[in-house]
């Protein structure tokens, strides 16, 4: 008895995903040839539920450390890095890493962890325990603030997210560059602005990465200690 394929999509689904609390952010979208059209962000309670959405998502870009650094304490990886250079006044945005085993340790060692990482030391867990290498042909890691320098000309974004003139810079960005998106910003929603703002950007780099047009950092790929790249795509 053979199994029967059910009919082939017309369109892949990509999705950027944006810890939120204990849960995620997730925003899909439809790619066909050119066409780009990103759904409304839905929130999910895991990153397990991210990776078993049916149609599964061709690419899945996140904002949370993938690889993890060998050093005890939290400390910068290579890609993390490039990207302070890159983002220059908004390098801030970019935090340390906690080793693997501080994040996985039960109870994991908080030492060191910003207020950032702490508030999303859930999710990164999540991330921790489910991924591995072959993930990496779907999971990629990436960064808002990344996403938004490679839509604003390769130029880091002059305000914090934080303030109204932030916010409307982002905004203004995106209405410029993806059409349609200021449904799913203006649309009443119980998810922040700023978290709506950050996963429709990071939308914009999971299309980059399915059509093979992101850029990758550090340019000489590096590993962690499990086999998994230690990058960012933008």
């Amino acid at each position: 008895m053979s199994l029967r394929r059910g009919p082939e999509l017309p369109y892949t689904m990509v999705a950027a995903a944006l810890p939120w609390g204990r849960r995620w952010v997730v925003g899909p979208a439809k790619v066909h040839a050119a066409t780009f059209a990103p759904e409304t962000p839905v929130v999910m309670n895991s990153f397990v539920e991210v990776l078993s959405q049916f149609p599964a998502y061709a690419v899945v870009v996140i904002a949370a450390p993938v690889g993890y650094p060998a050093t005890e304490e939290p400390s910068y990886r290579t890609c993390d890095l490039e990207a302070r250079r890159l983002l220059r006044w908004r390098a801030t945005s970019i935090q340390r890493v906690p080793s693997r085993d501080a994040l996985l340790s039960d109870p994991p060692r908080l030492e060191g962890l910003d207020v950032v990482s702490l508030a999303r030391l859930q999710t990164y867990r999540q991330v921790g325990f489910e991924m591995s290498p072959y993930r990496q042909r779907t999971v990629y890691e990436g960064h808002p603030e990344l996403s938004f320098f490679h839509l604003n000309g390769e130029t880091p974004l002059r305000w914090s997210k934080h303030r109204e003139e932030g916010r409307d810079e982002r905004r203004d960005l995106l209405v410029s560059r993806i059409a349609g998106i200021e449904s799913m910003l203006d649309e009443e929603s119980p998810i922040p602005l700023t978290h709506r703002l950050d996963v429709a950007a990071m939308m914009w780099t999971a299309r980059r990465v399915q059509g093979r047009a992101a850029k990758r950092i550090p340019a000489d790929a590096e590993w962690d200690g499990e086999g998994l790249r230690m990058e960012f795509v933008f």
